[in-house]
């Protein structure tokens, strides 16, 4: 069961960035927060309808600091399920510090990090899996992560949940009332007929959520790409060309980079993180040797695999290495240098990384990922790795279920797993979350969120 907020202290925090701007927000949540601000404040807000915006000016000891336009938010339609009042004030660093200290001097306390949208799960405004989508929205790195994040937040993997919950509970329910009435139904019957058919279904559900979500949670947080290949094959021209910046040292000294560069880019709203390696190859160089080792431990490390290989030069012993040591990896052959003309007769992909020429190269990154299903497709996708982590060992628990039902136990056993499958994903809506793990987890938050 849920804990409810008891606290009735009023919380305050500066809810937009700490830096020079037209407008900041100073957000304020707690019973009778109308009334307090009313006090620092020339106008009258007591009489105000809720969604309200009023013109005054912020005071102290009768003198005017700013002036400001107040939102008032009445519960219980507001975030965080409490009265709220947002200070819409100048945006400059003292203005906005100076009018915290006045609120803090008259009574109001520092909200912790994520304390508005803990309130807001407490209060029952929202679930957990909401929340976290919150968090998840702030530092979305692209497009499509904002997007996952925005769904979250209206509700669409809660209603995953609750459509998996419901599915469990039509199949304990049969169980139950056999347990209750054995002369109700047959026990092989219900189980070969009824039982079996739906958790088989349920766990088909589940495998379909996991599968799609391991490509969301690659475009959230972005796919870990390792340029690799020999020295001087253009490895560093690849990443500039992906870059579109002069960021790596391009020479035609072999061991120029010893050690890993790392970027980014945005591909049609994915995030491609970019690692350049040193150049594999036999050297006595210690330093170099170093960054040769850590080019092969980034490859078992990788999401994805950029070999590279100069297409204008005969392959070598160390080219058929790599492509061996990177056969059973998720991997993209370019073979680099076309404006030099192709002499060798491997499959892969043609570019020229240093006229810039590697569309080819992006359309293959965004087919190896699906990246069109998922970016059109209004399937719900489970991106959080807390979520991901708890549908796992669901599905655990509902295969042990199923391979009771198999070999006929009884249905007492059987149920057992069963609940255990519904509770974890009850855990991802936070229905049974302790308050130290709820904590741990708002304290990730930031401050006026």
């Amino acid at each position: 069961m849920k804990v409810i907020l008891v606290n009735d202290d009023i919380i305050v925090a500066i809810a937009t960035s700490r830096l020079e701007a037209a407008i900041s927000i100073i957000r304020l949540s707690g019973k009778n927060v109308i009334d307090f601000v009313n006090k620092i404040f020339t106008g009258n807000l007591l009489n105000k309808k809720s969604h309200t915006i009023t013109y005054g000016f912020i005071i102290e000891d009768n003198k005017k600091i700013d002036e400001v336009l107040i939102n008032i938010y009445k519960a219980p339609k507001t975030f965080t399920g409490e009265d709220m009042v947002e200070i819409n004030c100048h945006g400059g660093l003292y203005i906005t510090n100076k009018i915290l200290e006045i609120c803090l001097k008259n009574g109001a306390r520092l909200a912790e990090k994520g304390e508005f949208s803990k309130r807001a799960f407490l209060n029952e405004r929202i679930d957990l899996s909401q929340a976290e989508a919150i968090s998840d929205m702030v530092s979305a790195k692209n497009e499509i992560a904002s997007q996952l994040a925005l769904r979250a937040i209206q509700g669409t993997v809660s209603r995953l949940i609750h459509h998996l919950n419901e599915q469990l509970i039509q199949i304990i329910t049969h169980i139950e009332v056999n347990i209750d009435y054995p002369e109700y139904e047959d026990i092989e019957e219900l189980t070969a007929n009824t039982l079996l058919p739906k958790a088989e279904q349920l766990y088909q559900d589940i495998n379909r959520i996991l599968e799609n979500a391991k490509n969301a949670q690659l475009i959230k947080e972005g796919i870990k790409t390792v340029i690799i290949g020999k020295p001087n094959v253009g490895k560093s021209s690849l990443l500039n060309a992906l870059l579109e910046e002069d960021k790596a040292i391009v020479t035609s000294i072999a061991g120029t980079t010893r050690d890993t560069i790392e970027g980014y880019i945005q591909l049609d709203g994915m995030t491609l993180n970019l690692i350049d390696t040193a150049g594999i190859r036999e050297t006595n160089d210690i330093v170099e040797k170093i960054g040769v080792e850590r080019s092969f431990k980034a490859i078992s490390n990788a999401d994805l695999v950029l070999l590279v290989v100069d297409g204008s030069m005969p392959l070598v012993d160390l080219d058929y290495q790599l492509l061996e040591e990177t056969k059973e990896s998720n991997r993209i052959i370019l073979i680099n240098k076309k404006d030099k003309g192709n002499i060798i007769n491997i499959e892969g992909i043609e570019i020229s990384a240093k006229e810039g020429n590697i569309n080819g190269l992006k359309a293959e990154i965004k087919n190896k990922f699906n990246f069109g299903e998922l970016k059109i497709n209004e399937e719900t996708y489970i991106s959080n790795i807390r979520h991901i982590v708890l549908i796992e060992k669901a599905k655990k628990s509902l295969k042990k279920a199923i391979d009771a039902m198999e070999v006929m136990m009884p249905t007492d056993l059987i149920v057992i797993d069963l609940y255990t499958t519904w509770s974890q994903l009850k855990q991802i809506l936070g229905e049974e979350a302790k308050e130290d793990f709820l904590d741990e987890l708002f304290n990730r938050f930031c401050i006026g969120k």
